[in-house]
């Protein structure tokens, strides 16, 4: 791991009043009291809608803020990191990127050891120890036109990106809390359809047929604690791939709760992949997600972008697949 400490000065930080159901804008004079009492320079910023936070990186940068603090959740850190990938002002490795977490999956802070308590948070703020983590970029579809998405913690296809979607507009209307993706995993099951892909990983094909869900992951964690890519390391310049093949809706039901510890890695109908490259083709519409964020659809294009980006840690370690495991 490449972790060291980091100078910090002239901090950004971008908060997200809706995160958490309305917590990023009713916790933040509490953070920002906790923020007062260091000795952080900062400056802050609220976005006010969807797609906000890309353009307040774009406009800041320029202004000569490198240290850029997501106050929000994992959809508000997608937007600051896609903000910083397309922003042309300076080199990404100039940049640095933390997080308060205040929305309701927190998933790229469990990789990190990043606590939900804001004071210590802040406290992790403050030390500056960061690590270069690789980065994902996915090409996709979307109103018939092909687009680019960054994404630094894991991406879902199938019924994963199903399940987003309905979190989403569940969370758009001020009702998402931490159990929503759960509720959507059960109650989307009768309106899912299988579809069938094929999926090559550095220029091999290696699965053909009926799909029930895919995880790409840079790092472990999705939808409020899930290991759907238990195995994932975030700087070893390979995406992990953990794709679900046909199965029951009452198999689907009976196993869920073995995405909690990824132990459904072992379970006959599921596959685990690791590569560079991936391509994906379907027979019809396959919709995405990544980082939690819902996108266009198939085909789709994922490439990793080996040790991109340097985020604000706290101390972590990452598990290593058993010798047993096997990654075709």
């Amino acid at each position: 791991m490449n972790q060291s400490e980091f100078d910090a000065s002239k901090w950004l930080f971008i908060i997200n009043p809706n995160a958490g159901n309305g917590r990023g804008e009713r916790d933040w004079p509490v953070i920002r009291e906790l923020i007062d009492k260091t000795n952080i320079p900062y400056t802050h910023v609220m976005t006010q809608a969807r797609g906000h936070a890309i353009d307040l990186v774009q406009e800041h940068i320029p202004l000569g803020f490198r240290r850029i603090i997501v106050v929000g959740g994992d959809g508000t850190l997608n937007e600051v990191l896609n903000g910083i990938m397309n922003q042309q002002e300076v080199p990404v490795e100039a940049c640095v990127l933390g997080m308060i977490p205040v929305g309701t999956g927190n998933d790229w802070c469990r990789m990190f050891h990043i606590p939900f308590d804001y004071p210590q948070a802040i406290a992790i703020l403050q030390r500056g120890k960061t690590f270069v983590q690789d980065i994902g970029k996915v090409t996709y579809t979307y109103h018939d036109q092909l687009q680019v998405r960054y994404f630094m913690n894991v991406a879902g296809m199938g019924y994963d990106a199903l399940v987003a979607k309905k979190t989403n507009l569940f969370k758009e209307k001020g009702r998402g809390g931490p159990f929503t993706y759960l509720y959507f995993v059960f109650a989307s099951l009768l309106q899912y359809r299988f579809m069938d892909m094929v999926i090559e990983i550095d220029g091999k094909i290696l699965f053909k047929g009926d799909l029930f869900s895919m995880n790409i992951g840079i790092c472990k964690y999705n939808g409020g604690g899930m290991m759907q890519v238990p195995y994932a390391i975030p700087d070893d310049g390979l995406m992990d791939v953990t794709l679900i093949k046909r199965a029951s809706k009452w198999v689907v039901i009976r196993h869920v709760k073995k995405l909690y510890n990824g132990s459904h890695i072992a379970l006959p109908m599921v596959e685990t992949f690791r590569g560079k490259v991936i391509r994906i083709r379907s027979t019809g519409k396959i919709y995405l997600e990544t980082d939690g964020e819902s996108l266009g659809h198939s085909p789709f294009t994922y490439e990793i972008l080996p040790t991109f980006l340097r985020v604000i840690t706290g101390d972590f370690s990452y598990e290593e697949a058993p010798s047993n495991h096997h990654f075709p």
